[in-house]
């Protein structure tokens, strides 16, 4: 039995994140036990699924903490891809909530045997906090699946130190990474993107 002391801030989030993950399943984006969702608290931790957890049935149990560099606060089994989340937080101070789905678009569009994706022109780009009209461009880079996380973390934080703000990034073969300031903002972006990816598989 897990006696950890949580914050309520913690369960606040998690809330959130159990609610992201029943939308996210209703649209068939976190097949079976596919995907990882985070939060940032106030005080630099981090809420995040545990490992193996089937995202349209997350319970406050499901969620766990980790510090601000990944190690686990209360005995439980973080996502194996728990570093990725890590990468983003310790590089944007302003991000709170990454989600990951493993969604039918992204998965196809990041098979294409490109290195990015390019948006542009499309109304919904205003669906991003600071776009104000379609004649905006989004890129969303495709990295290499990698089952080695920390390398993978590396190669992305690399391509950030060279490259224009990114607002989510694909793994081929794997899903999307995206974030923002909130949840339901992330869960926002998740939804643009969604059908943006959609729009160009089909043009």
């Amino acid at each position: 039995m897990n006696t950890y002391n949580y914050s309520e801030q913690f369960y606040h989030l998690a809330d959130a994140l159990i609610y992201a993950g029943k939308v996210i399943d209703n649209k068939g984006w976190c097949p079976a036990t596919s995907g990882n969702f985070s939060a940032r608290l106030s005080d630099g931790t981090i809420a995040i699924t545990v490992s193996g957890k089937h995202k349209g049935y997350l319970q406050h149990n499901d969620i766990m903490l980790i510090d601000a560099l990944g190690n686990p606060l209360d005995g439980k089994v973080p996502s194996a891809e728990m570093l990725l989340h890590v990468q983003l937080y310790q590089r944007f101070s302003d991000i709170h909530a990454i989600l990951h789905p493993h969604s039918l678009n992204s998965t196809l569009i990041s098979m294409q045997r490109k290195k990015k994706i390019t948006l542009k022109n499309y109304e919904l780009l205003k669906a991003f906090s600071g776009i104000t009209t379609h004649e905006s461009c989004v890129v969303v880079p495709i990295f290499a699946n990698n089952q080695n996380i920390v390398e993978l973390a590396e190669q992305v934080d690399n391509y950030m130190d060279k490259h224009d703000e990114i607002r989510a990034y694909l793994i081929a073969g794997h899903g999307l990474y995206t974030w923002g300031s909130s949840v339901d903002e992330t869960l926002r972006y998740l939804e643009a993107l969604d059908f943006l990816f959609a729009c160009k598989l089909r043009s």
